[in-house]
């Protein structure tokens, strides 16, 4: 498939050392800290997974180093480059993807122009010349199109590529919406809770597609999730939090033993 071949020569490659720091992070709402003091890194080319109850501080982290929140504290640190200082709407130029939560597609678009606006951090003529239909914009326009349609082949789209997006399952959606983190090209993908709202079987195959993706485009990718069998069956490693504080990391079968992550699952009691 094309686009796999040419994402091989244009992604960072896979290589030792951290393609993601985090220091010493804290969020605070008012009288609230959301986030204190988290440290950790995340390596080139691995799947990392962040876990934590409810409130533990996943999302705001990840709003963080997508830039939709700021920090009274802390450094984040990406491919070598400082991101404090960086705008939010810089940040998928950088190299990162993300995925959200709650679903944030154009539900009145079809699946394949839903894709082609991911594009939009790669290409590079500016609003008078789209409209003038000046020199290069077809040709930007006919790259867009081919890359997305690669990525609905890929992700098994291709039966919907020109359905509205509104009259698909959730599942489905789920997917257009990774296929359009995938059509910027990241270096980093952050997935927020890809998993929630599937069934047992998708949830299967969703952890195969992660795995491929990384494969395949030689991505980085930091995972927050609740499903447990998911987090710990795709990932190099595991970051814990609890009421904002890193509780645990490592291997998920250490982040898994650990008492105060059983504790913070179950209970003091457990």
């Amino acid at each position: 498939m094309q686009i796999l071949q040419e994402a091989r020569t244009i992604q960072t490659p896979v290589a030792d050392g951290a393609l993601l720091s985090v220091r010493d992070l804290c969020v605070r709402f008012g009288g609230i800290t959301a986030l204190d003091g988290v440290s950790f890194d995340v390596q080139h080319g691995h799947i990392a997974g962040l876990i934590g109850p409810n409130g533990a501080g996943k999302t705001t982290l990840f709003n963080c180093l997508s830039r939709l929140y700021g920090y009274a504290e802390g450094s984040i640190r990406f491919d070598g480059r400082s991101l404090d200082s960086t705008p939010a709407h810089r940040i998928a130029g950088l190299g990162i993807g993300r995925t959200f939560q709650n679903l944030a597609l154009f539900a009145s678009m079809s699946v394949l122009d839903n894709i082609k606006v991911g594009r939009h951090a790669r290409t590079h003529k500016g609003f008078f010349a789209n409209a003038v239909r000046g020199p290069g914009v077809a040709k930007e326009e006919a790259d867009s199109t081919q890359r997305a349609t690669e990525l609905v082949r890929f992700l098994g789209l291709d039966a919907v590529a020109d359905r509205r997006v509104a009259d698909l399952p959730f599942g489905t959606r789920k997917r257009v919406e990774l296929g359009r983190a995938l059509a910027s090209e990241p270096t980093l993908l952050l997935l927020d809770e890809p998993a929630a709202g599937l069934n047992h079987e998708e949830v299967g195959a969703l952890g195969s597609l992660i795995r491929s993706i990384r494969d395949q485009f030689q991505l980085t990718v930091l995972l927050v999730e609740h499903h447990m069998g998911l987090v710990m069956s795709v990932s190099d490693q595991v970051v814990a939090l609890n009421f904002g504080r890193k509780i645990a990391e490592g291997t998920p079968a250490e982040v898994r033993n650990h008492p105060d992550v059983i504790q913070a699952y179950l209970g003091a009691e457990a």
